[in-house]
């Protein structure tokens, strides 16, 4: 295995997925706050990280501070 070539497309793969989830969570956030749903506060996130083929799954958890 190429470690370098791994390394990077794990970085690739990790720069997508983070700027993808800010963008959805402060669009859910925004929407929230203006339908009424959200008043401020925290809100409790979740993400799963599954590999396909592979018997890998794992779920993070944790709250964001919306104010």
């Amino acid at each position: 295995m190429n470690e370098d070539a791994f390394n990077m497309s794990i970085r690739k793969f990790l720069k997508n997925v983070g700027v993808t989830s800010q963008r959805e969570i402060e669009s859910a956030v925004r929407a929230g706050l203006a339908s009424g749903k959200l008043k401020g506060g925290r809100v409790r996130a979740r993400v799963v990280l599954s590999l396909e083929g592979l018997d890998a799954q794992k779920t993070i958890e944790g709250e964001i501070e919306v104010g």
